[in-house]
């Protein structure tokens, strides 16, 4: 069996052509985020680029896809029993009482990740997935941990499944209670310092037992208490991609895909902004045979008389400006270029700009979101999704959910898209057979009662206690036409008190009458 720090080499190698990609795209925009020196525990100097348009479609993009797959006010998910389920093992009329209890369940658990850090390290994540490609996330007992590039190598099968990870970090030797390595051993061995070790954290897929099993190393040796497993569908460990490429163990980041553009914008903003600082210096010349001094010149204050001839001064200019038009025209069209693909939303520039063209606009770009996070949703939520929920039931602050009954359906990313879809087509198809055929043939061939429910889901509501069902509507339609029974009966007992005949001191039976009528009456329903 190889040690942690061997495997890690020898997976090592494989990793270097995506970690100097991940560099090269992080030095256009981001350059904190992904650095190639592993080691380097000090202070360096960062490439900063020339142009700030890379690292504002990188923070834009990482911000939509944060608000796309985790949703700040709603669940990205939805507990729901199996349909195949129903009237075999459950009774169908437990529905209602079920998705009740299953709504409490769901914010029992978005509260416990509202109340956790979880968002700061995904959204850091994400940000590496769009320069890199790649990140992975540990899921501990203290929160989520996020893993760059440079600190972690992976192994998958052939179908892209993960088999291996090996992760590294530099970590203090007073914190882990270690003695410093042998004085025998080569130097940086073990690490860079005497103070500081190279901790490994090696992970594998046990098939034998269908379930992961990792431990840490340090020095070559296994640390106390650092072995632990967990089961497969169930696993801490997230090796994120942002786009696959067949039979390469890493992914390949958005910026990657536009880094001639990037590249191009940097050269020409550096050109540009060093043009434009030779063009505003200011000088002045002053003939050789002139009898302006130039001291006479420079010791002259802004208003100041002197003799000369204005013949004998003149300025130096560049003479550049149509070769800076061309450059500046590149650099524009690159730039919108580049926030397109990064879907950064830029309105049209006119007087008129109406708000359903800023509707369109906005709903364009979220369309193009559904190839961006299809695989987050299937690599990040639905492993985050079981893990959290099997943390949750081991700590007995939600109840067990019965796999082979309750199921969780993912809401949010992909699935949001198609929801907003579905909604925009319901609504243009009931506008248009309404403009078409009339409000008469609405009401006619429409059901308002599945027009509602479909909107809802459509939008993500819970119809549930807020819109009546047949039975509530059919004790409604019921109630009123007894209000109206009752209240002709009391309009017909008024009339007959206003006749002659209804006067008690003519008529004595005028009573046993009035209570004849009244008695016709039933009390409304409580």
């Amino acid at each position: 069996m190889s040690k942690a720090r061997e495997r890690y080499s020898q997976l090592q190698s494989g990793r270097t052509q995506f970690l100097d990609t991940a560099v090269e795209c992080s030095e256009l925009t981001l350059p904190y985020l992904v650095k190639r020196d592993e080691n380097s525990t000090g202070k360096r100097q960062l490439l900063q680029p020339y142009q700030s348009v890379g690292a504002k479609a990188v923070v834009t993009l990482a911000a939509k896809l944060m608000l796309a797959i985790l949703p700040p006010q709603t669940a990205f998910f939805k507990l729901q029993v199996r349909d195949d389920k129903l009237g075999q093992t459950l009774d169908p009329m437990m529905r209602s009482e079920l998705d009740l209890s299953f709504s409490k369940i769901e914010r029992l658990i978005m509260d416990y990740i509202a109340a956790s850090s979880d968002r700061v390290v995904v959204h850091q994540a994400l940000k590496h997935l769009i320069v890199s490609g790649n990140a992975l996330i540990f899921m501990g007992k203290d929160g989520l941990k996020h893993y760059p590039l440079n600190r972690y190598v992976v192994e998958r099968d052939g179908n892209g499944n993960v088999i291996e990870i090996v992760t590294k970090e530099l970590v203090s030797r007073k914190v882990l209670g270690i003695s410093p390595p042998p004085t025998d051993s080569p130097n940086g061995e073990y690490g860079d310092t005497e103070d500081d070790a190279e901790v490994y954290t090696c992970v594998k897929m046990d098939e034998s037992s269908g379930s992961w099993r990792w431990h840490q190393e340090v020095d070559d040796m296994i640390l106390d208490g650092s072995q632990s497993t967990a089961p497969k569908n169930t696993s801490p460990w997230l090796v994120l991609r942002f786009n696959t490429v067949d039979g390469e163990d890493y992914g390949r980041g958005r910026v990657e895909e536009f880094i001639g553009d990037l590249r191009s914008l940097d050269g020409l903003s550096q050109s540009l902004v060093e043009g434009a600082s030779v063009a505003s210096k200011v000088v002045f010349l002053v003939s050789p045979s002139a009898t302006t001094k130039p001291g006479t010149l420079a010791k002259a204050g802004n208003g100041a008389i002197i003799q000369g001839r204005p013949e004998d001064v003149g300025v130096v200019q560049v003479g550049k400006t149509a070769d800076f038009a061309t450059a500046a025209n590149l650099a524009a069209q690159l730039e919108k270029r580049i926030l397109e693909a990064f879907l950064v939303m830029n309105i049209r520039n006119a007087e008129r700009v109406t708000a359903e063209e800023v509707r369109l606009t906005q709903l364009e770009l979220e369309k193009s979101l559904g190839g961006l996070f299809s695989l987050l949703t299937v690599e990040f939520l639905v492993p985050y999704l079981n893990r959290t929920l099997l943390i949750l039931q081991r700590s007995n602050q939600i109840p067990r959910l019965p796999k082979d009954v309750v199921r969780p359906k993912i809401v949010a990313g992909i699935n949001s898209l198609g929801r907003g879809q579905d909604n925009e087509a319901l609504t243009t198809f009931i506008a248009t057979v309404a403009q078409t055929l009339g409000p008469e043939a609405l009401m006619k061939y429409i059901d308002p009662s599945e027009a509602i429910k479909r909107l809802a889901a459509a939008q993500g509501i819970d119809v549930l206690n807020l819109v009546r069902t047949a039975e509530q509507l059919e004790q409604l339609k019921q109630q009123s036409q007894q209000d109206m029974t009752n209240k002709s009966l009391v309009d017909q007992a008024g009339q007959l008190a206003g006749t002659p005949l209804m006067d008690p001191s003519k008529n004595p039976d005028v009573a046993e009458q009035a209570s004849a009528v009244l008695g016709n009456l039933q009390p409304p329903e409580e």
